[in-house]
């Protein structure tokens, strides 16, 4: 499996505001935002492209344009606040949904929400949560993508964990990976370490639904 771990100083920045336990809310969204936007930059360096004439104020000039826009599928509830900075680095992308919640008590997902086009043959997809923990929510998704003929998916995580990255490359799905950075480990509880603590608990506030 390929993976780009994006090292820049501007992603370590935005990566440190969203670990620091002092960030509220809204400085938290801000900095996922950020980031987010610089990872999905990334994740769209080699997309097909087709070249026309652009005409200026002045002159003709070579135009660039993406072939084919990714679709962009993000997990709700955190991936959630991946889907302004991805539109805003390309505007023309159509988006899907996946929802999935964790249970507390067994650490597995639990699936709520499908919203994807029924055929995913030929296209790129961007699959963007915030973290990849145990991969158990990735690779769920990815099941539901490849099952609708994706073979071209790139998985956007702002923080990894080296067992989840693990359990994806294991996986043997069509899937190539980036992120922001690979922490060591998991808690007792799955959660990353040393992480940031529940991003959709830190974007929105605490889960009021029990599973």
């Amino acid at each position: 499996m390929d993976i780009h771990v994006v090292d820049h100083p501007l992603a370590s920045s935005r990566l440190t505001l969203m670990r620091d336990e002092r960030s509220d809310n809204a400085a938290f969204r801000a900095a996922l935002a950020d980031l987010g936007g610089m990872l999905v930059y990334e994740a769209s360096r080699n997309l097909p492209v087709e070249h026309f004439e652009c005409k200026t104020p002045v002159a003709v000039a070579d135009g660039t344009r993406l072939l084919d826009p990714p679709i962009i599928v993000p997990i709700i509830r955190a991936g959630l606040g991946m889907i302004d900075p991805a539109l805003s680095m390309i505007p023309d992308a159509q988006v899907g949904f996946i929802g999935m919640a964790r249970n507390e008590e067994t650490h597995e997902p639990v699936p709520y929400l499908e919203a994807l086009p029924e055929d995913l043959s030929g296209r790129t997809v961007f699959l963007v949560d915030p973290m990849l923990a145990t991969g158990g929510s990735l690779l769920h998704s990815l099941k539901l993508l490849v099952d609708r003929g994706a073979t071209d998916i790139v998985a956007i995580c702002l923080i990894s964990a080296q067992p989840g990255v693990d359990a994806l490359a294991e996986s043997g799905y069509p899937v190539r990976l980036v992120t922001a950075c690979i922490d060591p480990s998991l808690d007792e509880n799955a959660y990353i370490i040393p992480g940031l603590g529940d991003a959709g608990d830190r974007l929105y506030g605490p889960r009021n639904i029990d599973l």
